[in-house]
């Protein structure tokens, strides 16, 4: 019992290690998210994303990394918008990027994994993007959207589909103008708390995961699984089993990225580690929620379809940045040991934890918890948000 113990208690230490050495860096992240948020309305989404032209893909994939970096917020706002118009493979490219593109997963995977990563997944996302559209174009039939699009109306609750629904976004002014007025303030303290409440589970199993993995999984394991020993058969291995392991840790989002860390130091590739993180879309929770939105036939075809996608956008990422030299040469990803200490990290936490207290004390002052009760609900018709609300001014 006493090693069982001391065992679960190693792997929190763990997780608390690495929390700690990111925490700044995820308020940060959630912080410019909520300010982009701020500034970007959703009202006209479906109107900017009417076909799969590489114009509106690329509008899709900007508007993506404009948008929350929850995967749940992130699927019911592209059922959302393919309701209301928009394209179905554009729908899916803002859905990608929304998850992939963002700049709080940029800063945690520059200061977990370095800036290689953070480089290769946001050119992998891209690629992905790409990929996934000609693999639409190829095989995605018209009657397959439309069985799609009738499922899609009946309107079965998934998760996060008020988050989805809600436009605080100030559009009035100047970009100066609306960040800095007591409006554009209300709307990105809003955004923050909101964002964070919907991730805060995956951050948190992901950590956890990452924790025990780091404390109880030998290295041997890893560098068995991942065929270390096999340099040429290992590099296009992690492509096609990273997205597998990721759809059975059931972790999404920026929580996916204690976890790569964990698998990078045990000898996954480097692309491997790419399509691990892009893969936070084919986890099984959202899988079930694609079956309640598009129905099995598009489900299935969107597995499919992603899974290619992730493993040869990984596989061309690694190719790519080992001709360029940017693979890193010693697998030193940050898996803390079990202790903090007065450092750099602790004064940059001091101060963003104060920065969270002034956006969550303004959330607070503002009508938030009525719009947190909202969060996983259907939104009204009509419905946008506190926009309406004589608290946002």
């Amino acid at each position: 019992m006493t090693t069982v113990l001391a065992g679960i208690g190693h792997a929190l230490g763990f997780a608390f290690a690495m929390l700690w050495e990111i925490l700044w860096a995820l308020i940060l992240g959630f912080a410019l998210s909520g300010v982009v948020q701020a500034v970007v309305s959703k009202r006209q989404m479906s109107r900017l994303l009417p076909d799969d032209s590489p114009r509106t893909l690329a509008i899709a994939c900007a508007l993506g990394a404009a948008s929350s970096s929850c995967s749940y917020a992130a699927v019911a706002l592209a059922r959302s918008i393919f309701r209301k118009g928009a394209n179905f493979t554009a729908a899916m490219a803002f859905e990608f990027a929304s998850t992939n593109l963002v700049v709080e997963l940029s800063i945690i995977m520059i200061l977990v994994l370095g800036w290689p990563f953070a480089a290769a997944e946001f050119f992998g996302g891209l690629s992905m993007v790409a990929i996934l559209a000609l693999l639409f174009r190829a095989f995605l039939r018209r009657e397959l959207v439309e069985e799609a699009r009738r499922q899609a109306d009946r309107g079965l609750v998934g998760s996060m589909e008020g988050h989805a629904e809600m436009d605080m976004s100030v559009t009035e002014g100047t970009l100066w103008q609306r960040i800095t007025s007591a409006r554009g303030f209300t709307a990105i303290s809003h955004y923050f708390v909101m964002d964070w409440v919907a991730v805060w589970r995956d951050v948190a199993g992901g950590l956890l995961l990452a924790g025990a993995l780091a404390a109880w999984v030998p290295e041997r394991f890893w560098q068995s699984f991942f065929l270390v020993g096999h340099p040429l058969v290992a590099m296009i291995w992690g492509p096609l089993v990273g997205p597998f392991v990721a759809m059975l840790s059931f972790v999404c989002s920026i929580g996916n990225v204690p976890l790569a860390a964990v698998l990078w130091n045990g000898g996954i590739s480097f692309g491997g580690v790419i399509s691990f993180i892009f893969a936070d879309l084919i986890v099984l929770p959202i899988l079930n929620i694609y079956r309640k939105y598009y129905g099995m036939r598009m489900t299935w075809f969107l597995l499919w379809t992603s899974y290619v996608s992730m493993a040869l956008a990984g596989l061309a990422v690694e190719l790519l940045f080992l001709a360029l030299g940017f693979v890193p040469s010693q697998r030193q990803a940050i898996v803390m040991e079990p202790h903090v200490t007065f450092n750099y990290t602790t004064v940059l936490n001091l101060v963003f934890f104060a920065l969270a207290a002034v956006l969550v004390v303004q959330f607070m002052r503002t009508g938030g918890p009525r719009m947190l009760r909202m969060m996983n609900q259907p939104a009204p018709p009509g419905h946008a948000g506190p926009s309406h609300h004589h608290d946002r001014s």
